[in-house]
């Protein structure tokens, strides 16, 4: 079953969350595009890729796609240990999680600034990401 997180390759602070995955993801379960890559140009739905509203995050699973914070809880799910407690937010209704999530992804580019290009991976890390 392929799990693919696809983020916004030029945002720092979707970088730093990558990179937060890549090290708690223990079975290396986890793959990674970039919203920008060709990757993504030709595997996302074009309802999912032209949606002005798509913000920061987006994963695969099972034949799915999950944004804001159902992407980041079943992330939480799959990284398992201290993690899944976040199980909880769950029992938020959308409409908070979502908007705590929209808050954040709206300022993310004032808050936490923006790269001049994509994030490039390492050697070790190249065959964790799809683009």
């Amino acid at each position: 079953m392929q799990q693919i997180v696809f983020f916004d390759g030029v945002c720092n602070l979707c970088n730093r969350s990558v990179n937060f995955l890549i090290k708690n993801d223990k079975k290396g379960v986890l793959k990674f595009a970039s919203l920008q890559s060709e990757f993504a140009k030709k595997t996302l739905p074009k309802t999912l890729l032209n949606n002005k509203d798509l913000d920061s995050i987006l994963f695969y699973t099972e034949g799915k796609y999950y944004e804001k914070s159902n992407a980041i809880l079943k992330l939480c799910k799959i990284l398992g240990g201290f993690f899944y407690v976040f199980q909880l937010g769950y029992l938020l209704p959308p409409f908070l999680r979502n908007g705590l999530y929209m808050l954040i992804a709206n300022n993310r580019y004032r808050w936490f600034g923006t790269t001049a290009q994509c994030r490039v991976p390492t050697t070790d890390l190249k065959e964790r990401f799809l683009d």
